[in-house]
């Protein structure tokens, strides 16, 4: 089995959890079946729910109706995934916002590890 950790802020603030406590009743229910996907089948996980975004980085799909929502998370160490930035996407691809958010935070708990 593998484990999710939610990214927290030097504050303790943990930007994903908000994200998903934010969404509506019937948005977090797919949310937490998806994560429960991620624990069970970890880097095999694919398409739907995952999709490789570049290098270390990777996003959980999730679809409620005509709404998009996605996380972007990373395999930290052994079998534990962080999941670093939370949005409802618009169009296209991955915005340049979103991916740098991701990386910051990326950093950030990888430089705290250490």
């Amino acid at each position: 089995m593998w484990s999710i950790e939610y990214y927290q802020s030097e504050t303790g603030k943990s930007p994903v959890e908000d994200f998903i406590d934010s969404l509506d009743t019937a948005v977090k229910a797919r949310m937490a079946r998806t994560l429960d996907f991620l624990e069970e089948f970890g880097v095999e996980l694919g398409m739907p729910y995952a999709k490789h975004l570049e290098k270390q980085l990777w996003e959980l799909r999730v679809r409620q109706g005509r709404n998009r929502y996605r996380i972007i998370y990373f395999l930290a160490t052994g079998q534990t995934f962080v999941l670093l930035h939370g949005f409802t996407k618009k169009t296209g691809p991955v915005s340049r916002s979103d991916m740098d958010m991701a990386k910051r935070r990326r950093d950030d708990y990888l430089s705290t590890r250490r």
